[in-house]
């Protein structure tokens, strides 16, 4: 079965950036509709970005359009996630997400459609 790795994951200043990392194996991560999510302490888990086989993109948040962005790399089997000017508010465990779909399968940010999850990667925004 498809295994994922997150990685990128530290501690920021705010305004800074990072770029997370999702790395597949065992199977082409080109196969699967990808997402990131993300956790807060105390909150729940929300949808961040997600990108389907095509490569179409989708930031889910008003508070993340322009300053996240997703994109992947099926050479590589990567799906990455940059973010940008980072706030506190950003601080949660960021974990990736893959489903097997077909070529023209939409995004989703529902967190029970998707079957493959990584461990997470914390990020932390603070001076």
């Amino acid at each position: 079965q498809l295994r994922l790795a997150e990685s990128g994951g530290d501690l920021v200043q705010p305004g800074g950036s990072l770029r997370l990392s999702c790395i597949g194996s065992v199977y082409q991560l080109g196969y699967h509709v990808v997402a990131w999510f993300r956790q807060a302490p105390g909150k729940e888990r929300e949808a961040v970005a997600c990108i389907n086989r095509r490569g179409e993109p989708t930031i889910y948040g008003d508070s993340l359009q322009g300053r996240f962005t997703i994109s992947r790399d099926n050479a590589l089997n990567t799906v990455d996630l940059q973010m940008n000017n980072l706030k506190s508010e950003d601080t949660a465990v960021y974990s990736c997400a893959a489903i097997s779909s077909g070529s023209r399968s939409p995004c989703s940010r529902d967190s029970g459609r998707y079957i493959y999850w990584g461990q997470g990667t914390q990020v932390t925004v603070s001076s």
